[in-house]
């Protein structure tokens, strides 16, 4: 027997955790403390049990982009084909539909769990790759460009929310995503360079002209690259790269023995400057899409 319930008590959100964990070991899966601060009126988080026992952990919500919502719908490898997806997936679209959005989204990384998807209507939209650098030798440091300072969050930390309009104007617009995404201001400064002494900003004139963050991961020595950005007239002139060298180097000073990143299809300039700094390629997640409203399935 298969039962959903929203997930809140401590107990639940553990097993979330712990099915998230199973299903992908090298992504953060959050901490009981995170999700409490996460769990807003427009997110909503699931767990399913099969005879008692979580094997299920769905999050749905709205996603950055204004006009669309994401579906989150994980079940635990050893529990599938048994119709936990689908008793996840469910309630997870109705809750998004109640959101009056327009599309919804949700990402899947193996063929099985993208036919499931299909049979909902979804439809492949983009690709994304996981590039991941072991710190296993020492990182060597470009010289920045004539003129520019770089600084660290930890040195500066008034910085990050100075960066943000960079952020918001010329990196997000730039990601090669279908439709657009809007990060508000209180979560950028919640999530981003949580690793304050890895994150770092270029200044020229006194005015910011790079950002580049860091931030922490849940599995052990693995950090994750956040959003890195130039400034459009600044750009081609290798700072992009001399920023995450420096957070490499932080990371590798600091006993990390990996850092991880995802990109999209489209954004090769981000891929192409991460393989001259060594990224190797792991993981890919497949963006399937679809516009509301959606039929359960039958």
């Amino acid at each position: 027997m298969i039962e959903v319930r929203r997930a809140e008590s401590d107990a639940d959100l553990e097993g979330w955790i712990s099915v998230k964990r199973a299903v992908l070991p090298n992504e953060s899966a959050w901490t009981v403390e995170e999700f409490r601060t996460r769990l807003t009126p427009d997110r909503t988080v699931l767990v399913a049990e099969l005879d008692g026992e979580i094997v299920g952990a769905g999050l749905g919500g709205r996603s950055d982009d204004p006009n669309r919502g994401y579906v989150a719908p994980r079940v635990h490898p050893d529990a599938r084909r048994h119709g936990v997806g689908t008793a996840l997936l469910d309630p997870l679209l109705a809750f998004v539909e109640s959101l009056s959005l327009s599309r919804v989204s949700g990402q899947v990384s193996d063929q099985g769990s993208k036919a499931f998807a299909e049979r909902y209507g979804f439809a492949e939209s983009d690709r994304q790759v996981e590039q991941v650098r072991h710190l296993d030798a020492e990182i060597p440091l470009d010289p920045v460009p004539d003129g520019v300072e770089v600084v660290t969050i930890a040195e500066r930390p008034e910085l990050l929310e100075a960066a943000y309009p960079l952020a918001r104007d010329e990196g997000y617009p730039d990601l090669a995503l279908e439709g657009s995404i809007v990060v508000p201001l209180e979560d950028w400064l919640h999530d981003e360079a949580t690793l304050p002494e890895g994150s770092f900003v270029a200044l020229a004139g006194g005015e910011i002209v790079g950002y580049s963050g860091l931030m922490a991961h849940d599995n052990d020595g693995v950090a994750e690259d956040g959003l890195t950005v130039v400034s459009r007239e600044w750009r081609r002139r290798g700072l992009a790269k001399a920023l995450k060298q420096r957070e490499l180097a932080w990371a590798k000073e600091a006993g990390l023995h990996e850092v991880v990143t995802w990109t999209q299809r489209g954004n090769e300039s981000m891929r192409t400057v991460n393989e001259r700094l060594g990224y190797e390629y792991r993981d890919v997640a497949i963006t399937m899409a679809a516009t509301l409203p959606l039929e359960p399935l039958r």
